[in-house]
């Protein structure tokens, strides 16, 4: 797991550096860390991670902010999700532009050749080599 306290409170915050990692990735268009976009329809009451004292430690019963408070790793497992938009070089004619002498004219465009359906299988290990780089950076700096 990754120890409590790697990031910062305020400019080097854990979750922004990971947000930033991971949207510097193509196709990633969004990120959400736990609860995610869910906790805004959430009481403070329900999303907050409750603990209780075992072993002489602080154990968090759930992980809705996905190990990160404040910008702290929590000691929890780190837990996010990124959104990818869909691969955009389909067989299908789509509509376009194209520029000659100085104007744009409308035109059609439609793919040839072989391409990924799905970046599914190839980004997981990308987001997964992000994540390591980032948390590798925070451990140095700790």
């Amino acid at each position: 797991g990754v120890p409590a306290g790697l990031g910062e409170p305020v400019f080097d915050k854990l979750d922004a550096e990971l947000a930033k990692a991971m949207l510097s990735v193509g196709a990633v268009k969004g990120i959400e860390f736990g609860a995610g976009f869910s906790a805004a329809d959430l009481c403070g009451s329900v999303n907050n991670d409750r603990m209780h004292a075992e072993n002489g430690k602080a154990v968090f019963d759930t992980n809705n902010a996905g190990g990160i408070l404040g910008g702290i790793s929590n000691g929890n497992d780190i837990v996010f999700r990124v959104a990818v938009k869909p691969v955009p070089s389909i067989f299908q004619a789509q509509n376009t532009v194209c520029r000659k002498d100085g104007v744009y004219e409308s035109t059609e465009l439609q793919i040839k050749g072989r391409h990924d359906v799905c970046l599914c299988p190839r980004i997981v290990p990308v987001i997964e080599a992000m994540t390591d780089i980032v948390l590798a950076d925070m451990l140095l700096r700790n």
